[in-house]
C-alpha cells in the first residue's frame, strides 16, 4: 500500500522544531535539565498560589477591559510595534517616558500608554484606514516621549512607523480594513492564525539561519494570537481550538528570568561579554560592532539565535515537566508569568545580563 503523505507542518510547529535544532547544535547557551525540573516546580507552585490565569492579561491598567471588536484592532496595533523596548540610558528620567493619568510608563507599557493617549486625543490609531496613510509627523507627535529636550525618543521609531504602514495597507488591499476579519479567516485554529499573519505581512516574519538551517521564531506572530486568547479569556473571537501549540516568545526578557530560575545557562564567555555589552552600550558606545567586541548584539548573530531558541525549548521543557506533574499549563501563561515576574522583581535580576539586540522581531 502507498504510504499517506503527511501533513505540512505547522508554522508552530516549525517554531518548536527550530528550537530543537537550535537546543542541539549550541556552542554558548544550553538548557539544563536538573533547573528545568526545579524551575517547573517553582514557576506551577508560584501560578498555583497567586492563582495566575488568562485573566491577568486584562488587570492590566492598561489593556483593554472589554473583549471585543475593537479590542482586536488594539492588540493587533501593540503587537505590530511590539519589538525593542529596551534603554540605552541607566538613568530612567533619560529614557522613552509616557505619562498617562498621572503615572509614568516605560518600556512595553510606554507604547500602551502611547496608544491609550492617542485614542483619548480622538486620534483613530488603531484604524488601518488612519495608520496607512498617516504622516511621519502624526505619528511622531502620536509615539511622542514625555520631555523630548531630556529624554530619549521611542527606539526605532522610523521602523515602526515603516511597519504601520505596511501592515495598514494589507488590511486594506486584503481585509477591508480590520485585523478581525483576518482572525475570521483563522477558523478558530491558533496555527493558522499565525500562518496568516506570517504569510501575509512581512514584518512579523522572525526567521533566521542558524548552522545553515532557516529557523523559525515567531516570537510577535504567536503573542499577537496568545493576547487575543488572554483578552477573550479563551472565547468567542479567542477562541481557538489548539491554542496549546503556541510556544514562547522569544524576547530579551524572559531569556533573562529563565537564567534567574536556572532554566537556561550561558557560556562563561557569553556571560562576560553580555555584561560587558550592557556597559559599553550605556556609556553610548558599542554600535556596528561584531561580537565578541561588546556592544549591540546584532539580529540573527549565533548567540542571538542560541539565547532566543533555547528560551523556546526550555518553555517547552518547562511545560512538559509541569504537564507530567499533572497540571495543566500551556507556554503562554508561563512565559506571560515569567515576563510578569522579571518585571516585578528586577532587583533580583540584576546580575542577570540581557542581550541587546535593535530589530524589529522583539
Amino acid at each position: 500500500m502507498p504510504v499517506a503523505a503527511s501533513l505540512p507542518k505547522t508554522a508552530p510547529e516549525r517554531v518548536l522544531d527550530s528550537a530543537r535544532f537550535i537546543n542541539q547544535h549550541s556552542k554558548d547557551v544550553s538548557v539544563p535539565e536538573a533547573g528545568i525540573s526545579k524551575a517547573a516546580q517553582e514557576i506551577i507552585g508560584r501560578m498555583k498560589q497567586t492563582g495566575y490565569s488568562t485573566k491577568e492579561w486584562k488587570r492590566h491598567t492598561l489593556t483593554p477591559s472589554v473583549a471585543n471588536s475593537a479590542a482586536i484592532e488594539w492588540i493587533f496595533v501593540v503587537d505590530v510595534l511590539n519589538f525593542s523596548f529596551w534603554s540605552s540610558q541607566k538613568d530612567a528620567c533619560s529614557q522613552y517616558t509616557v505619562t498617562l493619568d498621572g503615572k509614568p510608563y516605560r518600556g512595553y507599557w510606554s507604547l500602551c500608554a502611547a496608544i491609550n493617549r492617542a485614542q483619548r486625543e480622538n486620534t483613530h490609531i488603531t484604524s488601518a484606514a488612519y495608520y496607512a496613510n498617516a504622516s511621519k509627523e502624526e505619528l511622531e507627535h502620536v509615539f511622542r516621549t514625555d520631555a523630548p529636550e531630556t529624554q530619549e525618543a521611542m527606539p526605532l521609531l522610523e521602523q515602526r512607523i515603516e511597519v504601520l504602514h505596511q501592515v495598514g495597507q494589507v488590511l486594506l488591499t486584503k481585509y477591508g480594513g480590520k485585523f478581525i476579519n483576518v482572525v475570521k479567516q483563522s477558523q478558530n485554529s491558533a496555527a493558522r492564525l499565525v500562518e496568516l499573519i506570517v504569510r501575509d505581512f512581512p514584518c512579523f516574519r522572525d526567521t533566521h539561519e542558524f548552522l545553515g538551517q532557516r529557523v523559525e521564531l515567531y516570537k510577535r506572530a504567536q503573542i499577537l494570537v496568545a493576547d487575543i486568547w488572554a483578552c477573550f479569556e479563551g472565547q468567542d473571537y479567542g477562541q481557538f481550538d489548539d491554542i496549546d501549540c503556541i510556544t514562547m516568545f522569544a524576547d530579551y526578557r524572559v531569556p533573562q528570568a529563565l537564567c534567574h530560575f536556572g532554566a537556561l545557562e550561558y557560556s562563561p564567555r557569553l556571560m562576560e561579554y553580555l555584561k560587558q555589552s550592557e556597559r559599553v552600550v550605556r556609556q553610548g558606545h558599542g554600535v556596528g560592532v561584531q561580537p565578541p567586541e561588546p556592544g549591540l548584539l546584532p539580529s540573527g548573530h549565533p548567540w542571538e539565535v542560541e539565547i532566543r531558541g533555547n528560551s523556546i525549548w526550555a518553555v517547552e521543557r518547562i511545560r512538559q515537566e509541569i504537564v507530567a506533574s499533572g497540571a495543566s499549563v500551556n507556554a503562554i501563561l508561563i512565559d506571560f508569568y515569567m515576563w510578569d515576574y522579571a518585571k516585578a522583581h528586577p532587583e533580583s535580576m540584576h546580575n542577570i545580563p540581557i542581550h541587546l539586540t535593535r530589530c524589529i522581531y522583539y
